[in-house]
């Protein structure tokens, strides 16, 4: 099959004036390389395509794939990560990892929190915070922990986002609101384990990879798997596979999460243990990172004993169940 590949690469934004952190969800060269390298040895034709601009360009000019390996994160809205498979979709071009419905729910943490708890699944209480007058109806027992509404890869997440009580309450939300302009999720903190799980599959196929404990290490940023943490987690994060009872019911609620919200081929949820040692939904992860080192999906398929290459197999055989022939998937395979 001729594979298109989507991405933004970080180190073009930073050239361009973005900062560290507005840039910390994008990829490196090093992701885009073991991607393609595994989708060769797969047997696939590729072809970068890059940044969403490159791909309007290439769909302008008449360009066209069998299907697009998309990891792109967009750069500005709710539907950033939704923009690529939307225009896909428009052309009738498939790709990997779920569609723009789902990868724009899943991106407003508040949105997806609604969703999740009307699936009858455990999530925290929870306030979104537009402006400062929402504070007010802020009617949630201390402590609360804030983060902005719509970003990944720990952005806005700090020591400071544990809050105990009104004073900090406000001050986390002016911070927040003024520096990420978007609206601020406060939930109540749980102050249990932080699990997270990796999911392979799409829908009844949809199968658990594994789950990995986030154990903070001495030098890391106390209390919260921060930007900071997740940056520099080499000596501040330790990533431990994790069994015994509360991680077969973290893994059973998050396989619940996944179906529930029909995302696909591959991910992760995050989940943590409120004070009764119950997991709890946190956030779902539907695009997420591949670098093959650094990347916490890769590290937990490592930590279980499936490769890299293993892993993106598993990704093209689930996206190509829902576009083509199990003969032309099995054809495709060899």
């Amino acid at each position: 099959m001729r594979i298109g590949l989507t991405y933004d690469l970080r180190e073009e934004y930073l050239k361009l004036g973005f900062g560290e952190e507005e840039t910390a969800e994008f990829d490196q060269p090093r992701t885009v390389e073991a991607i393609e390298s595994a989708l060769q040895d797969l047997g696939h034709e590729t072809e970068r395509i890059g940044r969403l601009g490159c791909l309007v360009e290439r769909l302008a000019a008449g360009r066209r794939w069998d299907m697009v390996f998309n990891i792109a994160e967009g750069l500005r809205g709710y539907a950033r990560e939704a923009q690529v498979p939307a225009i896909l979709e428009a052309y009738d071009i498939p790709c990997t990892f779920s569609d723009a419905l789902v990868l724009a729910l899943t991106l407003h943490k508040g949105l997806t929190k609604r969703v999740v708890r009307d699936l009858g699944l455990p999530t925290p209480d929870f306030v979104v915070v537009e402006s400062m007058a929402d504070i007010e109806a802020v009617d949630l027992p201390y402590p609360l922990f804030a983060k902005p509404v719509a970003e990944g890869t720990g952005k806005g997440v700090t020591p400071a986002s544990r809050i105990e009580g009104p004073d900090q309450l406000g001050s986390a939300c002016a911070r927040l609101l003024a520096k990420f302009r978007q609206p601020v999720l406060v939930e109540t903190f749980l102050p249990g384990r932080e699990f997270t799980v990796g999911l392979l599959g799409t829908g009844e196929d949809a199968e658990v990879i594994g789950v990995i404990e986030v154990a903070l290490l001495e030098k890391a940023e106390a209390g919260v798997y921060s930007y900071l943490n997740k940056e520099h987690w080499h000596d501040r994060v330790a990533y431990r596979l994790a069994d015994g009872p509360e991680a077969d019911r973290s893994a059973r609620v998050a396989l619940a999460v996944w179906r529930g919200l029909a995302c696909r081929d591959a991910g992760r949820v995050d989940l943590r243990l409120d004070r009764d040692g119950r997991p709890n939904f946190m956030e779902v992860n539907p695009l997420a990172g591949l670098h093959p080192e650094h990347s916490d999906l890769p590290i937990l398929c490592g930590l279980k004993g499936m490769t890299y290459h293993e892993l993106i197999a598993g990704i093209m055989d689930s996206a190509l169940k829902r576009t083509v022939s199990p003969a032309e998937a099995a054809i495709s395979r060899h």
